[in-house]
């Protein structure tokens, strides 16, 4: 795949990953996942974790310039909401990654994830899953 916007779980596992088969040529990610980034350091239980988590920041910051959360985004996000409601998720417990499917959405692109469950529910979104390092 050309082009494909990373979720937040994959940005942060992608070092560990054993293969990167499932993920696009051009990786992109969202505003969204900065600020989800952005959240980590300041909420971070010791210095070792913050310092970390600082780090994937960091280097966010540095290699991606983020698709930004649009009209057009604002407008894809009513119908992942909706759709996330019908199908009997409460759309504010997964703000973040509604509004990462919303951006892939208004921009016609696919997201690679390794928690694909975090999408269920989504119909106009394509997910691509990404082997979890861990299972």
């Amino acid at each position: 795949m050309p082009r494909g916007i990373l979720d937040t779980s994959t940005l942060i596992l992608l070092s560990r990953l054993q293969t990167t088969d499932p993920l696009p040529d051009e990786p992109l990610i969202t505003a969204i996942t900065l600020a989800e980034l952005s959240v980590g350091p300041l909420v971070a239980s010791t210095d070792e974790e913050r310092s970390a988590r600082q780090a994937h920041l960091q280097q966010a910051e540095a290699d991606f310039d983020p698709l930004p959360f649009d009209a057009a985004a604002a407008r894809s996000f009513g119908r992942v909401a909706a759709g996330l409601r019908s199908a009997g998720r409460k759309p504010a417990a997964r703000a973040y990654d509604a509004m990462i499917a919303a951006i892939a959405i208004s921009n016609d692109l696919p997201l690679h994830t390794c928690r694909p469950q975090d999408f269920t529910g989504i119909e106009e979104l394509t997910v691509v899953a990404v082997p979890h390092p861990d299972h």
